[in-house]
């Protein structure tokens, strides 16, 4: 029998906002945003940086108003910065803090575009181009690149949001993706 590679032991508030993110994912949005404010309310404005890195970052996903998945989205991108790679490693030891910012600045250009925000959407579209070599050649780095190059056509195009789902809609291990379907973090979006 092979040996399976040790990780770090199990985050019960990590484990409770990948439930709640598999409720969102499942289509029950609104007991999604009601659990994941719960969860905020308990975490804190200044609790653990991982946690409300995370759960910011999928909360801007539950919200109808794209001023609110916004401001979500700058909770996650602040939190983020908080974050080290040491406390990263506590929960996933394969992570690192600069693999979050390619996605967590693709969702801030794709709020921005909706709120119609073009120049703040290419300022976090190019912090997006230019975090991407933090990421893996693996279909979640893949998928990351694409939602990019999408927008950026978008942008250089007529600058206005197209029909379907946003820019950022991407799977990858932020969406379920660890070894065991565990939440690692941000990124966050499934197609």
């Amino acid at each position: 029998m092979a040996e399976q590679q040790e990780q770090a032991a199990p985050d019960a508030m990590m484990t409770r906002i990948g439930q709640v993110i598999m409720l969102h994912h499942g289509g029950d949005r609104e007991e999604a945003r009601s659990r994941f404010l719960d969860l905020w309310a308990e975490i804190g404005e200044d609790g653990d940086a991982l946690h409300r890195c995370t759960l910011a970052h999928y909360m801007a996903d539950t919200q109808d108003d794209p001023s609110d998945e916004l401001a979500w989205d700058l909770r996650a991108l602040s939190a983020a910065e908080e974050l080290t790679d040491g406390r990263i490693a506590e929960h996933h030891e394969s992570l690192a803090v600069r693999v979050f910012y390619p996605s967590l600045h693709l969702n801030l250009a794709a709020d921005y575009v909706k709120l119609d925000r073009t120049e703040a959407a290419r300022t976090h579209l190019r912090r997006a181009r230019g975090a991407v070599g933090a990421l893996g050649d693996d279909s979640y780095g893949d998928g990351v690149r694409a939602a990019i190059g999408r927008l950026e056509l978008r942008l250089d195009g007529d600058g206005t949001p197209g029909s379907g789902e946003g820019p950022g809609s991407l799977g990858g291990p932020g969406s379920s993706g660890g070894p065991g379907g565990e939440t690692l973090g941000p990124p966050r979006r499934r197609s």
